[in-house]
């Protein structure tokens, strides 16, 4: 069977780096939708040039011209026993426009499709954006609370002054989640109306959160 996955949750829940492993244990690609606008755009894509002529002018991409560059992706070979979406859909809009790429590329196929919320207290949420910590070599992530690194404000991966980001402060998170819980927690509500929402509750250790991740997709 099919299998297509979607993650919800607001910054900082925790569901990039979830993703990312399950996607190996599923051997399911993980596409993740800013990683694909920029792909895209770097491969000079018709659809990329043109979510391009958008970006360039600090414009949002159209829904239409993202839903456009999903289905196309959703389409490809890889994509063939199922996939995760990350980042998509944030709006009632994108997940309508996902049921029709779903109605085009499912047909006579059977499939198991799940929204997976990642429910987070906000002051949890907080905590963790404003003590998180990033290697701007390698990429890893660190927070300082829940998961230092070993020196403190060095990257144990590659040794690299570990930095943080200019919009991890509380400030910036609160409103961030204000725009989250405005303009994407009503996509939890389409879902559940469609009896394919699982809640996951996303508190305590990566290791913690993995183990509920997996009994959430079998």
């Amino acid at each position: 069977m099919k299998q297509e996955l979607i993650f919800l949750g607001p910054p900082a829940c925790g569901k990039g780096t979830q993703t990312e492993k399950l996607a190996k244990y599923l051997n399911l690609p993980h596409i993740d939708t800013g990683s694909l606008l920029r792909a895209e755009i770097k491969k000079q894509t018709p659809e990329g040039k043109l979510a391009d002529s958008y970006i360039s002018k600090g414009q949002l991409v159209p829904v239409d011209l993202v839903g456009k560059i999903i289905g196309l992706r959703v389409e490809q070979e890889d994509c063939k026993n199922g996939f995760i979406l990350d980042g998509y859909p944030r709006s009632i809009e994108q997940a309508e426009i996902l049921e029709k790429i779903n109605q085009k590329i499912n047909k006579n196929v059977e499939t198991d499709f799940r929204a997976i919320y990642f429910d987070v207290d906000k002051d949890v949420l907080l905590s963790r954006i404003v003590n998180r910590r990033s290697c701007p070599k390698c990429g890893t992530i660190y927070n300082v609370k829940y998961h230092p690194p070993k020196a403190d404000g060095i990257c144990d991966e590659c040794g690299t002054a570990l930095v943080q980001r200019a919009d991890d402060t509380e400030e910036i998170a609160k409103k961030r989640f204000e725009t989250y819980f405005e303009q994407t927690a009503p996509v939890i509500d389409f879902y559940k109306s469609r009896n394919v929402l699982r809640t996951l509750d996303a508190h305590g250790s990566i290791d913690e959160v993995w183990e509920r991740l997996k009994e959430a997709v079998k």
